[in-house]
C-alpha cells in the first residue's frame, strides 16, 4: 500500500464513520417548514462564459439561456482556482484552496481536512436523497470517464458513472498541439456521427432523468456533472454543423499588451504562438460544438424536471467549474488569472421566486455556493464554511455587497524568466512554487505574483479595459488604485474591503 493510498484510505474510514452520524431523520437539521426544496445542480466542465445569455452572439446555448431567463445570472462570478480539482474541492466544501490545500489535480481534499462537511453531506444531514451522475469532484478526462475518478464517497448515497461512444472512439482524437502529449490537457478535438445522445453527456442526462423520476416524491439533491466542453472537445456532427468554419470568430489582436504582463502570468506561450489561424479556428469551433452538445443534454434534464411537475419546488443551479481561454492573450485553456480563465458562468433559480431574468453585477465566488444552497433550502451549514450566502443578491440583484472575489493559481518560479539568471546558468530557487493571487471588485482586477508581487503585478480597469489589454500596475497615475486594491488583496476575503460605487 503506497503512502498516498494509505492516507486516502484512512481519510475514507474517518469520513464514512462521520457519515453515520449525519444520517438523521428527515425534517430535522434546521429544514424549513413545509415541503423541502429539491436541488438540481448542473456543472459543465471547463466552460467559460461564451454563452448566449452572457452576450455571445455566436454560441448557441438555448437551454442554459432559458435557465438564465428563469433565475439570477451572476455577471461577475469567479472560481477560486482555475483548475478542476482545486476549484471543485473548494466549492463542494465551501472552503478556500488555502484551507483544502488542493493546488493540483492529484490531491484528495480529505487527506488535508478529513472531517470537513461537504455540500452534499449538509443535505444528507437534512434527510435528503443525495446522488451524483458524472463529474462532480475531479476526474481525469478522458482517461477516467466511466470510473469514480477522485470522488468523495461520503458525499453521496448513490453514484452513476456513464461512459459513452466518444470514450470508445478515443483513438480518433486529433491533437493540434502534438508536443503536448496528454490529450486531456492539450488542444484536441473529434467529430462523431449520431445525435450526441449516445455520448457520455447524453447518458448522464438519461441517468439524471431516471433518478428524478424515481425520487420525485421526496426531497432530493441531484448533482449532474457534464464532461463537455472539456478537451478533447468532442461532439456529434449535427453540433459541428451549427458552426460553419467561416463564421467562427478569432480573438482580435490577442497579443495586445503582453509586453507589460509579467512573464509568469503566461502559460505555454511558445506552444500556442505556433498555432496558425486555421488551427485556432478549428479548436474554437470544436469547443463551441461541445458546448452545444452539453447544452442540449441540459435541455433534456430541464424538460424532465418540468414534465414531472418539479419546477415549483426545485432550486436549479448551473455553473462552470472555471473558465477556458480560447486564444485571448495568446493563451489557451485554464491555469490563468486572466478573466477568461477565472470568470465562470453562474445561474441560480430559486423556485417560485421573483427573480426571472435578473442580472447581478456584484463580484461573487463559487466558494459561496455551499452556504447559499443551504440558506435557500432552510438548512443549517457548518460554522466553518468560508463563503457567504448569495441569498440577498438572489432576492435583490442590486443589493449592497462589500465582498471582493479572490482567485489564485500556482506557478513554478522558472516561469518568471525561464529559470535563467543573467549571464547564463540556472537561477537559484527557480524550481520553487509561486502563487499568483487576484482580488476583483466591480471596477478593478489586481493580481500579485509571489509574496508582495515579487514576480510582478497587474491592475486592470474593467470599466475602460474589459479585455485586460492594459496593465496599469506601474502607471503613476494609478498608484492610488494599486494601493487600494493591494490592501483588499492582503486583507483577504473575510474583510469587507470595498463599497459599491454610487
Amino acid at each position: 500500500m503506497t503512502t498516498r493510498f494509505a492516507t486516502r484510505h484512512a481519510a475514507m474510514l474517518v469520513c464514512l464513520a462521520s457519515l453515520c452520524a449525519l444520517a438523521v431523520p428527515a425534517g430535522t437539521a434546521g429544514a424549513a417548514d413545509g415541503p423541502k426544496r429539491n436541488v438540481l445542480m448542473i456543472i459543465a466542465d471547463d466552460l467559460n462564459t461564451r454563452l448566449g445569455c452572457y452576450g455571445d452572439s455566436t454560441v448557441k446555448s438555448p437551454n442554459v439561456d432559458r435557465i438564465a431567463a428563469r433565475g439570477v445570472r451572476f455577471e461577475r462570478a469567479y472560481c477560486q482556482y482555475p483548475l478542476c480539482c482545486p476549484s471543485r474541492s473548494s466549492f463542494m466544501t465551501g472552503m478556500r484552496p488555502d484551507t483544502t490545500r488542493v493546488y493540483g489535480n492529484g490531491t484528495y481534499f480529505r487527506e488535508n481536512i478529513p472531517n470537513v462537511v461537504s455540500m452534499p453531506q449538509t443535505f444528507q444531514k437534512a434527510g435528503y436523497y443525495v446522488a451524483r451522475v458524472g463529474k462532480i469532484y475531479h476526474y481525469g478526462v478522458p482517461g477516467q470517464i466511466g470510473t469514480n475518478g477522485l470522488d468523495d464517497p461520503p458525499s453521496w448515497m448513490e453514484v452513476i458513472n456513464p461512459k459513452g461512444r466518444e470514450k470508445a472512439e478515443e483513438g480518433n482524437v486529433i491533437n493540434l498541439t502534438p508536443s503536448m502529449t496528454n490529450i486531456g490537457g492539450s488542444l484536441t478535438w473529434y467529430k462523431t456521427e449520431g445525435t450526441g445522445e449516445d455520448h457520455t453527456d447524453g447518458l448522464i442526462a438519461d441517468a439524471v432523468i431516471k433518478l428524478m423520476e424515481q425520487h420525485k416524491d421526496k426531497p432530493f439533491f441531484l448533482a449532474c456533472g457534464f464532461f463537455r466542453p472539456h478537451v478533447p472537445c468532442v461532439a456529434s456532427d449535427n453540433f459541428f454543423k451549427e458552426y460553419p468554419p467561416g463564421g467562427v470568430p478569432l480573438p482580435a489582436n490577442p497579443a495586445a499588451g503582453l509586453e507589460n504582463v509579467p512573464r509568469i502570468a503566461l502559460n505555454n506561450l511558445s506552444i500556442y504562438e505556433k498555432l496558425d489561424d486555421e488551427a485556432r479556428r478549428t479548436m474554437i469551433r470544436a469547443y463551441f460544438a461541445a458546448e452545444s452538445l452539453m447544452d442540449a443534454q441540459c435541455g433534456r434534464v430541464l424538460d424532465a424536471l418540468h414534465r414531472l411537475g418539479l419546477d415549483d419546488n426545485t432550486v436549479v443551479l448551473f455553473l462552470g467549474d472555471h473558465g477556458w481561454l480560447l486564444g485571448q492573450h495568446n493563451q489557451w485553456q485554464k491555469m490563468s488569472l486572466f478573466e477568461e480563465s477565472a470568470h465562470v458562468p453562474l445561474i441560480i433559480c430559486p423556485p417560485k421566486g421573483k427573480t426571472a431574468g435578473q442580472v447581478c453585477k456584484r463580484p461573487v465566488e463559487l466558494v459561496d455556493l455551499h452556504r447559499t444552497l443551504a440558506d435557500l433550502c432552510g438548512l443549517e451549514t457548518p460554522g466553518e464554511t468560508e463563503g457567504f450566502t448569495l441569498r440577498p443578491l438572489i432576492e435583490d440583484s442590486g443589493a449592497g455587497w462589500d465582498h471582493a472575489a479572490f482567485s489564485q493559481v500556482s506557478r513554478n518560479a522558472a516561469a518568471a524568466d525561464g529559470g535563467k539568471k543573467k549571464g547564463g546558468g540556472k537561477k537559484k530557487g527557480a524550481g520553487s512554487p509561486v502563487m499568483g493571487r487576484s482580488a476583483r471588485t466591480e471596477r478593478w482586477c489586481y493580481t500579485e505574483w509571489g509574496d508582495d508581487g515579487k514576480y510582478g503585478s497587474e491592475l486592470y480597469d474593467y470599466q475602460n479595459d474589459p479585455l485586460q489589454q492594459h496593465n496599469l500596475s506601474s502607471d503613476p497615475g494609478h498608484a492610488g488604485d494599486v494601493k487600494e486594491m493591494k490592501a483588499i488583496l492582503h486583507a483577504g476575503p473575510k474583510q469587507a474591503g470595498w463599497k459599491v460605487a454610487e
